[in-house]
C-alpha cells in the first residue's frame, strides 16, 4: 500500500487510492497537529466531531494523515541536522587545513634551523650566532622592538602600538611566532569544543583555540569583550578612554583586575590597550596587550595589594563562516609574575594548560553556550522556572560571590579581625552595599536579621589526591564534613518560606532534580537539608533548608582541571536577584607538569583499603612510587549573615568549624589517595582483594556452622560472588576485633550506611560506642555466651551511628568467625531490619 503524500494534501486508503484534502482541511489538520501531533483514536474521533470541515473524512484517513505528517517532520529535522553537521565538518576541515599549513611552515623553519646548526657544528670558523637565520619563534619580538622606537601617548603613538599588537597577534593566531603543541587530552573533531593548543618554550604562558560558533562576528566580538561575563576570575574591566581610528577601528585603554584563586596569593591587575578593527578579507579582530613604561604610552599607577601582570599580544580573530556563524581563533599570552607567589603555587602561574582551561576554553564555551541558547528559541524551563540564560547568570553570581569572599577586598568593605597569621582567617563586612541585597528579602514587615557578613576562610595543601574524586565525595557525602547547626547558621539571613511540595527522602541531604546542566563540566542543582535548625537553647524550630549548589570540574578524565563546589542558602521560591551568601570549596591541581592517570575509581571508600589477614585494614603498597604523586591546593570559604553583637561568638564558632572541615578533608583525602589504593587491583569495586574475599567466605561458613542456615539467600559459588552478595546484603553486617576494647574492622554497604561512616573511618569506632547504656549491659551479659558457644541472639534495641543519630533494629545475631585453622578470627554482627529513628 502506498503511504506517501505531498505537502500534506493527499491521504491514502487501503485500496491504494489517494484522497485529496482541500486547503481548508489541511489548514485545520495542521492546527490540530501543532496542538497534538500524535492523537489517540478517541481523540481523532473527537477532532472530527469538533471540526465540521473534517466531517467527511474517515478516522482511518485522519490517522494516516498524522502518520505522514510526523514522518515529514522527522525527515525535515534529520535533513536540518545533517546540513548543520555538514557545515560544521566543512568549517572544521578548513581549520584543520590551516593548522596543517601552519605546522608545515613550522617544520620547514625547524629544518632550516637544524641545517644551520649542523653547519655551525661542523664549521667552527663560523660565528657563534647568526641572527639573520634566527627563527621567528625566538627573535620576532626582539626585532620588532629594535625597529620601533618608543612611542608617545598621542593618538598616533597609540595607533602605532595597536598596529604592532595586531601584527604580533596574527603571527601567533595563524603563524609560527609561538611553538604550539596540542593540549593534552583534547582531540579535535566535529563534536569537540575546538582545536586547543598550548605554548612550548616561549616567554610567559600562552594558549590558543580555534572553533566554530553559531553567532555572527559582531555578536562574537561583543561577547568576548565583555570579559567579566564569562571569565570567572575577572573582577572588573574599566574602559578609561576610547579613541576612533581612521580605518574605522577603535582603540580602548583598559584597566582590568583579576581575583586571586586562593587565599595564599595576591590578585593581579593589567593596564591594557585593546584594538578592534576589520581586516581586508572581512575578518573582525580584537587584540590586546599591556602598556608598559618602555613604550612611553599612558601609564596607570600601581594599585595596593595587586600585582601588576603583563598581557603579551593576545586577542580574537573572528571570520564569517559560509552558511552563517563564525570561525574564531583565540590567543591568550600572559606573564603572570609567578615570582610573587609561594613556590608551591607557581605552577598555577607558569602552566599554559591552566591558562587554556580557565581562560581560553572558557571563552569558547561561553560562545558555544550562547549560540545554543539562541538556536533553541523554545528553551526548556526547569522545574524552578529558570531558562538557561537565567541559570547561567545565577552560576556567575555564585562564582563571583565566592571569589569576593576568598579575596576580601578592602574597597568592598572587608576587614580582617583577630590574628591575620591564624590558620583560619576571619573577615567581616558591614558595608551598606553588602547588606542591602542581603536583607532585601525582609522588606515586607520582617526585621533584618543581618548587620554584618562574616567569612571564615583557609587554604590547605593536599598530597596525591585527584581533585575531581575528592570534590565528588564532598558533594555526595555531606554528612562526612557538614554540621547541621552550621547549615542553619548559613541560612540565618534567608527567610525560608513554606515549601509547596515535599520531596521524598530520609532526613538529611535530598537532591532535587537538576535545575540545569550548564555544560558537561559544570551543572547546578538544588539540594534540601531536611529538619535542620539551631541548637535547642536557641528555641528555633527545626526546618528544611534549601541550598543552590554549583558543581564543576568533577570529570576524572579532565586532568589538571580546577574543581569547585559552591553553594548558598536560598528561599524555597527564590527570585533571580535573591540575596546569596556563597560558601564552598575550590581545589586546584598544582603539579601541571606531572600527568596523573585517572583510572575508573569508585567514590566508595571501601575500595580505598584492603582487608588484611589479621582482620584489620591496611594500606596497599603504591607500586608506582612517586611518579603518581600530585599536589593540589584547596581553598575553603564560608559566609554567615549575623547580627553585630554575635560577631565574636560566630567568629569563634566559624573558626572551629573550618578547622573541623580541614580535619575531615585530610582524612578523606588520605583514604582517596592512590597510595592507599592497590595499583594492581581493578579499582572499580571494593570486592577485588583476596583478603576481603577470604573474610567473606569465613563469615558465611561460620554462620552456617553455628546457626545451621545460610547467611546469604543464594548459594553463591566462588569467593568473589560470596563477597559481592555479602556486600549488597540488605541487613547491616559488621565485624569487630576480638580485643578487650573491640573495634570495627569490616562492614558491608548496609553496615556503613547504618553507622554513617566509611570503611576508612570504621576502624576508629569501638563496639561500645554504638550502644546506649541498655545495649552495653546486654552486650556485656551476652559476650561470654558468644565466646563460649560461638553465637548469641540479641533482642531488638537502639544503637547510635557515628554521627550520633539513633538507629533501631528488630534483632541482632552475633557469632565468632573462624579461619581455616578453626581459630577465632573476629566477631561478626548482623543487625536485622534497621532504620533511623
Amino acid at each position: 500500500m502506498a503511504m506517501s503524500c505531498k505537502d500534506g494534501k493527499l491521504g491514502c486508503l487501503d485500496n491504494g487510492k489517494y484522497v485529496r484534502y482541500t486547503p481548508e482541511q489541511v489548514e485545520a489538520l495542521e492546527r490540530l497537529y501543532h496542538d497534538c501531533p500524535k492523537p489517540s483514536s478517541i481523540r481523532r474521533q473527537q477532532l472530527i466531531r469538533e471540526c465540521p470541515i473534517l466531517s467527511n473524512i474517515e478516522p482511518k484517513q485522519i490517522k494516516v494523515w498524522f502518520q505522514n505528517r510526523r514522518c515529514r517532520e522527522k525527515q525535515r529535522k534529520e535533513a536540518s541536522r545533517l546540513q548543520a553537521v555538514n557545515r560544521k565538518l566543512t568549517a572544521m576541515n578548513k581549520l584543520l587545513m590551516e593548522e596543517n599549513d601552519r605546522l608545515q611552515k613550522q617544520v620547514s623553519q625547524l629544518v632550516h634551523e637544524n641545517s644551520y646548526f649542523r653547519q655551525n657544528t661542523h664549521n667552527p670558523s663560523l660565528p657563534a650566532k647568526d641572527t639573520s637565520c634566527e627563527s621567528v619563534v625566538t627573535s620576532g619580538q626582539h626585532q620588532l622592538a629594535s625597529q620601533n622606537p618608543p612611542r608617545d601617548a598621542s593618538p598616533a603613538g597609540l595607533l602605532s602600538i595597536a598596529e604592532e599588537t595586531l601584527a604580533e597577534f596574527l603571527s601567533k593566531a595563524t603563524g609560527t611566532a609561538v611553538e604550539w603543541v596540542q593540549m593534552p587530552g583534547m582531540k579535535p573533531g566535529p563534536d569537540s569544543i575546538g582545536i586547543i593548543a598550548i605554548s612550548h618554550g616561549c616567554a610567559g604562558v600562552a594558549a590558543r583555540a580555534c572553533g566554530l560558533v553559531g553567532l555572527e562576528p559582531t555578536r562574537v566580538a561583543e561577547i568576548v569583550k565583555d570579559r567579566p561575563s564569562w571569565f570567572r576570575e575577572c573582577r572588573a574591566v574599566d574602559v578609561m578612554n576610547v579613541l576612533p581610528t581612521a580605518n574605522g577601528g577603535t582603540i580602548e585603554l583598559l584597566y582590568m583586575q583579576l581575583y586571586a584563586p586562593t587565599t595564599l596569593a595576591p590578585p593581579r591587575d593589567f593596564w591594557l590597550l585593546r584594538y578592534t578593527s576589520v581586516l581586508e578579507d572581512g575578518s573582525l579582530v580584537v587584540c590586546e596587550r599591556s602598556l608598559k613604561s618602555t613604550q612611553n604610552g599612558p601609564s596607570m599607577p600601581l594599585v595596593q595589594h595587586f600585582v601588576r601582570a603583563e598581557m603579551l599580544p593576545s586577542g580574537y580573530l573572528i571570520r564569517p563562516c559560509d552558511g552563517g556563524g563564525s570561525i574564531i581563533h583565540i590567543v591568550d599570552h600572559m606573564d603572570l609574575e609567578a615570582c610573587s607567589v609561594p613556590e608551591v603555587l607557581r605552577p598555577l602561574y607558569e602552566s599554559p594548560k591552566v591558562l587554556a582551561q580557565k581562560t581560553t576554553m572558557a571563552a569558547l564555551r561561553q560562545l558555544k553556550q550562547i549560540a545554543q541558547e539562541v538556536s533553541q528559541t523554545n528553551s526548556s524551563v526547569n522545574g524552578w522556572g529558570r531558562r538557561p540564560a537565567a541559570l547561567r547568570a545565577l552560576s556567575q553570581r555564585l562564582s563571583r560571590g565566592f571569589n569576593e569572599s576568598v579575596n576580601g577586598f578592602a574597597d568592598e568593605g572587608w576587614s580582617v579581625i583577630g590574628d591575620s597569621m591564624d590558620d583560619v582567617t576571619i573577615t567581616v563586612n558591614s558595608s551598606p552595599d553588602k547588606l542591602m541585597g542581603l536583607n532585601l528579602t525582609f522588606s515586607n514587615g520582617f526585621a533584618p536579621v543581618s548587620s554584618v557578613v562574616l567569612c571564615a576562610k583557609a587554604s590547605m595543601l593536599l598530597q596525591n589526591v585527584p581533585p575531581a574524586i575528592l570534590l565528588r565525595f564532598l558533594r555526595e557525602h555531606r554528612s562526612e564534613w557538614a554540621d547541621n547547626n552550621i547549615d542553619a547558621y548559613l541560612a540565618a539571613a534567608v527567610k525560608v518560606g513554606p515549601c509547596s511540595a515535599r520531596v521524598g527522602g530520609f532526613g538529611g541531604q535530598v537532591i532535587l532534580p537538576l535545575a540545569h546542566t550548564i555544560e558537561n563540566e559544570e551543572f547546578m542543582e538544588v539540594i534540601k537539608l531536611e529538619g535542620l535548625g539551631h541548637s535547642p537553647e536557641d528555641a528555633i524550630v527545626p526546618r528544611d533548608i534549601f541550598l543552590l549548589q554549583l558543581c564543576s570540574g568533577m570529570d576524572e578524565n579532565a586532568v589538571g582541571t580546577c574543581a569547585e563546589l559552591i553553594f548558598a542558602p536560598i528561599d524555597s521560591s527564590f527570585a533571580d536577584d535573591a540575596p546569596l551568601l556563597p560558601s564552598g570549596f575550590r581545589i586546584i591541581p598544582l603539579d601541571s607538569a606531572k600527568e596523573v592517570s585517572s583510572p575508573n575509581r569508585t567514590l566508595d571508600l571501601a575500595s580505598a583499603l584492603e582487608i588484611g589477614s589479621a582482620g584489620t585494614t591496611k594500606a596497599s603498597t603504591d607500586q608506582s612510587g612517586n611518579s603518581t604523586c600530585a599536589r593540589s591546593v584547596m581553598t575553603i570559604a564560608f559566609e554567615f549573615g549575623i547580627e553585630s553583637h554575635m560577631q565574636e561568638h560566630v567568629a569563634s564558632m566559624a573558626r572551629q568549624y573550618v578547622r573541623g572541615i580541614i580535619s575531615s578533608v585530610q582524612r578523606v583525602a588520605l583514604a582517596l589517595s592512590p597510595s592507599h589504593i592497590s595499583s594492581q587491583v581493578g579499582l572499580r569495586t571494593p570486592l577485588g582483594t583476596p583478603e576481603a574475599q577470604t573474610l567473606a567466605r569465613w563469615i558465611c561458613q561460620s554462620y552456617r556452622c553455628y546457626m545451621g542456615v545460610e547467611l546469604l539467600k543464594s548459594n553463591s559459588e566462588g569467593n568473589e560472588s560470596i563477597l559481592k552478595n555479602l556486600w549488597h546484603h540488605t541487613d547491616a553486617i559488621i565485624c569487630c576485633s576480638m580485643k578487650a576494647m573491640p573495634v570495627f574492622t569490616f562492614a558491608n554497604q548496609a553496615g556503613l550506611d547504618m553507622l554513617e561512616t566509611t570503611l576508612v573511618a570504621l576502624q576508629d569506632i569501638s563496639l561500645e560506642k554504638i550502644f546506649d547504656d541498655n545495649g552495653r549491659k546486654t552486650l556485656c551479659s551476652e559476650f561470654p555466651q558468644i565466646m563460649q558457644q560461638g553465637f548469641a541472639c540479641l533482642q531488638g534495641g537502639i544503637c547510635l551511628s557515628s554521627m550520633g543519630r539513633p538507629v533501631s533494629y528488630e534483632r541482632a545475631v552475633a557469632w565468632k568467625v573462624l579461619n581455616e585453622e578453626e581459630n577465632a578470627h573476629c566477631i561478626c554482627f548482623v543487625f536485622i531490619n534497621w532504620s533511623f529513628v
